[in-house]
């Protein structure tokens, strides 16, 4: 279980003056040692990036072979002050992926080290711009997703797991999690049925996807409708992305407070942790190699779906 994680997370992001050096040294606390806080400032202000390397006794930082997986929190910000007050709704994904890295931490200083390296990235902002959105507001975020993608998307990542609250929408209408199927330069591919299974046993119940169109998977600021963020990283990298949304019932937008439901990033915790136990460099957790070559063969790369296309410089 990683509900003590998430409560102490919880009450130290709901707090106005919470930075990354504030977040790093808690994770310290739980034996978390790779940590690296990089502060960057847009025209909407600044935010600070965390990112968290958890060591497995087969990774790569220790001589392994045993693939690395990427695991990214992503948001606007985690509060809206001054126009809200309190942990935004869109602060989920961060409050997931820094329990992610909180429990990890445990297990490996307790000696239940998994054998591959994860890699945790996100950003820690109490202060957000929010932004028009239907069908209900979203939050913005003080730098653009293509600075965050160059800070959250690490090179060593073999495949990433995009966190995301995914609240304002009428596709998914359950409390709990989805996932999305596999993206992979371009191509949504089909649902992974071992993170379906995993689902299953992580939640206790059917799992749920979230269905994506092509535009979902294309850059932010090409004009286009998103259904959110939770894609964005996949048009950074050549790895297999897959999206664990945070949904619910109800349409909740993004900028909202007292919408965080510490059962459900629960289930998004130990769904994340789970996968990692399980990811092996064959990549079949997250798609069939096979299937995706002949894909490639037959139709070509779809590679430009992670530009801004021909029409825009």
């Amino acid at each position: 279980m990683s509900i003590k994680h998430i409560i102490e997370l919880q009450d130290l992001l709901d707090d106005p003056a919470v930075n990354g050096q504030r977040v790093a040294e808690y994770l310290r606390g739980y034996g978390a040692e790779d940590i690296k806080v990089t502060t960057l400032t847009g025209e909407k202000g600044s935010t600070d990036f965390i990112r968290i390397v958890i060591p497995g006794t087969q990774g790569k930082t220790l001589g392994g072979h045993y693939p690395t997986l990427g695991v990214v929190g992503r948001l606007g910000g985690l509060g809206a002050r001054p126009e809200r007050i309190g942990f935004t709704s869109d602060g989920d994904g961060a409050l997931a992926a820094l329990a992610v890295a909180a429990k990890l931490a445990q297990m490996r200083a307790r000696g239940d080290a998994i054998k591959g390296d994860v890699i945790i990235t996100t950003h820690i902002c109490p202060h957000a711009p929010t932004r028009p959105h239907e069908p209900v507001p979203f939050m913005d975020s003080p730098v653009s997703s293509q600075k965050c993608n160059t800070v959250e998307v690490d090179e060593a990542m073999d495949a990433i797991l995009c966190l995301d609250t995914t609240k304002g929408n009428r596709i998914v209408n359950v409390n709990g999690i989805a996932i999305t199927p596999t993206v992979k330069e371009g191509y949504i591919l089909r649902t992974s049925e071992p993170l379906l299974s995993i689902m299953e046993i992580a939640t206790g119940k059917l799992p749920v996807v979230l269905p994506l169109t092509q535009q979902d998977i294309t850059p932010y600021g090409n004009g286009i409708y998103h259904l959110n963020s939770i894609l964005q990283p996949s048009v950074a990298t050549h790895v297999a992305c897959v999206g664990v949304a945070i949904t619910t019932q109800t349409q909740v937008p993004g900028c909202a407070t007292g919408a965080t439901h510490l059962c459900d990033i629960d289930d998004c915790v130990r769904f994340v942790i789970e996968a990692a136990k399980v990811y092996e460099a064959d990549q079949s957790l997250f798609y069939d190699v096979e299937e995706y070559e002949r894909l490639t063969a037959l139709y070509g790369s779809l590679k430009h779906f992670q530009t801004n296309g021909g029409g825009l410089s």
